[in-house]
C-alpha cells in the first residue's frame, strides 16, 4: 500500500563503504518508523537498523554496531543506511520498511516493503 524503493546497493570491495537510501513514493516518510532488513541466500531476514519516525531514536543489529548508520531526511523524503567497513558477511539484499507502530527487530511489525537492493561485499 505504501511504496519504497531502495537504492544504492551495488558490488564492494571489503573495507569499503555504501551507503543505501530509501525513498518514499505518495507518503511522508517522516509519519513512520523505518528499518532496514537484509536477506541472504538461504537465510532468514534479518533486522539491520530502525529510526524512529522523529529520528530521535534509532537501533542497531550487533552485527552492525559502529559500522552501519541510519538516518532520515525529511525534505528529501528519504531514509540512509550508511554502511562502512564492510565485509563478506554483510552480502545480502536490503529492504527497507513501514513500522505498523515503533521499531521492532521483527519483520511481522512492518507493513510495507520495497523490492530491495542487492550488496555484495567481494574482493
Amino acid at each position: 500500500q505504501l511504496q519504497l524503493v531502495e537504492s544504492g546497493g551495488g558490488l564492494v570491495q571489503p573495507g569499503g563503504s555504501l551507503r543505501l537510501s530509501c525513498a518514499a513514493s505518495g507518503f511522508s516518510l517522516d509519519s513512520y518508523a523505518i528499518g532496514w532488513f537484509r536477506q541472504a541466500p538461504g537465510k532468514e531476514r534479518e533486522g539491520v537498523s530502525c529510526i524512529s519516525k522523529r529520528g530521535g531514536s534509532t537501533n542497531y543489529a550487533d552485527s552492525v554496531k559502529g559500522r552501519f548508520t541510519i538516518s532520515r531526511d525529511n525534505a528529501k523524503n528519504t531514509v540512509s543506511l550508511q554502511m562502512n567497513s564492510l565485509q563478506p558477511e554483510d552480502t545480502a539484499v536490503y529492504f527497507c520498511a513501514v513500522a505498523s507502530f515503533v521499531c521492532s527487530q521483527h519483520a511481522g511489525a512492518y507493513t510495507d516493503w520495497g523490492q530491495g537492493t542487492p550488496v555484495t561485499v567481494s574482493s
